[in-house]
């Protein structure tokens, strides 16, 4: 018995743990102290970035769940929007999915991460803005709708963006690019 605890000891990286539970511990408790979309948005972004180039595929996808949880739990997304959360959820993962299959199919490392952060952030935005629109119209009044629409457009492009920019400047200066 105590051979195979060695071996899976053995196994466990630790700075991935640590780098995957420091980031969760971040991306879990900014929707609880910063009320701004505009601000908690980028970093959120940079953080799924983050995680997908420093722990991996699987470590980012799980983290693509909690945010969006939070920001509910936390009162970013109004109490309202609690059936738009798992939208939010599948836009993360489309947007860590785009980034990660772009940026392992092309060689130019600087290219692939902008063409992944550009094209996973525009899909982002197209998967928000038609599922939000078509699921606010059945689910809440119209003057509250144009409000989540507004939340959930072009905004989520930009901040996507935002937090690739804040994502390549800290894998830059880790030398993870």
């Amino acid at each position: 018995m105590p051979y195979l605890k060695e071996q899976v000891l053995a196994r466990v990286n630790t700075r991935v743990i640590s780098n995957f539970l420091g980031l969760a511990g971040i991306a879990t408790v900014l929707p609880f102290l910063i009320h701004l979309q505009w601000a908690t948005g980028p970093l959120v972004n940079a953080i799924l970035i983050i995680t997908l180039f420093l722990v991996g595929i699987r470590s980012a996808l799980v983290l693509c769940l909690l945010p969006s949880l939070m920001a509910l739990a936390g009162g970013l997304l109004p109490a309202v929007l609690a059936p738009v959360v798992p939208f939010i959820m599948i836009s993360n993962v489309i947007f860590v999915l785009s980034v990660d299959f772009i940026y392992g199919s092309m060689k130019d490392s600087f290219k692939s991460f902008w063409s992944g952060v550009i094209v996973g952030a525009f899909l982002k935005f197209l998967f928000l803005y038609f599922s939000i629109n078509f699921i606010t119209k059945l689910l809440i009044k119209q003057e509250l709708a144009v409000k989540v629409a507004q939340m959930m457009g072009w905004a989520q492009f930009f901040t996507a963006l935002t937090g690739g920019c804040l994502a390549f400047i800290l894998l830059k200066w880790l030398k993870r690019l």
